[in-house]
């Protein structure tokens, strides 16, 4: 279960953050922090894998913070949320080694597309003892550089490693719902069927109209 923590200044947002969070399978919400006195005190009694950090809070910057978040935790990961687009911040955020940097107002595909890519990178992680250029190009966003990465190129909103643990579901289930992929792979249906559909226009997978008990028809999508 990957563990995070949410640090926002503005409750109403923790709380939809929360949300999306909730959308991600394998996920917990450990704790929600409204300035950064109240994250160090929660780091310390709560550890977490990842920490949602916003910038602008009422006691300090969350920029500023980070070196302090490292001194409690040095392998948390970090994913700045913020509406801060200042150039000098946003290098300074990516300076000091964030995981990524979603800026607001946050859609729900961008946000659980960061948590996903976060939460396959650790688990890949924990698996090897030593590391190799491939998985370093995975958290460094260098996927295409990887002669042994998917070689095609993929599209806006296609993430390639979300489409490798797609492709991974396809060859092991005999025809699925968008629903049930999104349940395999930790995220919403309409992200499931975004990939799903890619796919098709690939002609990686195809689907089919089945009728259930009800009459209603489901799209399932099969393999190619």
């Amino acid at each position: 279960m990957l563990k995070i923590g949410i640090t926002e200044d503005d409750y109403r947002v923790a709380m939809i953050h929360e949300e999306f969070v909730n959308k991600v399978g394998g996920c917990e919400v450990v704790f929600k922090a409204l300035n950064a006195k109240d994250t160090m005190q929660n780091l310390k009694e709560h550890p977490v894998d990842l920490l949602l950090l916003d910038i602008y809070m009422p006691d300090r910057l969350g920029t500023e913070a980070i070196d302090e978040i490292r001194s409690i935790d040095p392998q948390i990961g970090i994913i700045m949320i913020s509406a801060g687009n200042d150039r000098e911040i946003v290098q300074e955020a990516l300076k000091k080694g964030i995981f990524d940097y979603i800026i607001k107002p946050v859609t729900l595909d961008r946000f659980v597309s960061a948590i996903e890519k976060f939460k396959q990178f650790k688990e890949e992680f924990s698996k090897h003892d030593e590391v190799d250029q491939t998985l370093l190009d995975q958290y460094f966003g260098q996927e295409g550089l990887s002669e042994s990465h998917m070689k095609q190129d993929t599209p806006k909103g296609i993430d390639p490693l979300t489409l490798k643990k797609v492709k991974e579901i396809l060859e092991k289930e005999k025809g699925l719902t968008a629903e049930e992929m999104g349940r395999q792979m930790g995220a919403s249906r309409t992200t499931a069927r975004r990939y799903l559909e890619y796919l098709i226009s690939e002609g990686e997978c195809q689907a089919e109209l089945e009728y259930g008990i009800v009459g209603r028809p489901e799209r399932k999508y099969y393999k190619s």
